[in-house]
């Protein structure tokens, strides 16, 4: 990863690690449920005029999560999960399902790091979730 890469925060986290091979990068903000959304996605031309996500990154901010309990009701609902949806626990503030990984950075401020099409190494993803920093005020 160029230092570039590591110096663009999204929605005031920067990266410490992003893996190689990384297509084009989009951000996107909007609100849904309450919660104010920064996204950065990248993506890759797999063919002409086809392009797949290879990463995401939501920044969340909202009130709603204010523990790693409220946190993942509202994504049950944001991703129309049922409230079986087999997550696992990710360090003391987080948890992991099949593609993502989910950290309460403070009480307010959520990210999730997501692979939908199962692009990168599970390992890339949890190195992604443990490097990102918030930056400060």
């Amino acid at each position: 990863m160029t230092t570039s890469q590591r110096g663009e925060p999204v929605g005031r986290l920067t990266f410490t690690y992003l893996p190689s091979g990384l297509g084009q990068k989009s951000d996107f903000e909007f609100e849904w449920g309450g919660v104010k959304f920064t996204q950065r996605v990248w993506e890759s031309q797999v063919e002409e005029g086809v392009w797949r996500v290879d990463l995401q990154v939501q920044v969340m901010r909202g009130e709603v999560f204010s523990d790693k309990k409220s946190m993942r009701e509202f994504l049950i609902r944001y991703h129309e999960k049922d409230d079986g949806w087999l997550t696992a626990p990710f360090g003391d503030d987080g948890f992991a399902g099949d593609r993502e990984i989910v950290l309460l950075i403070e009480p307010g401020l959520a990210a999730e790091v997501k692979d939908p099409f199962g692009r990168q190494d599970r390992t890339d993803l949890e190195h992604i979730a443990t490097g990102l920093r918030l930056l400060e005020r």
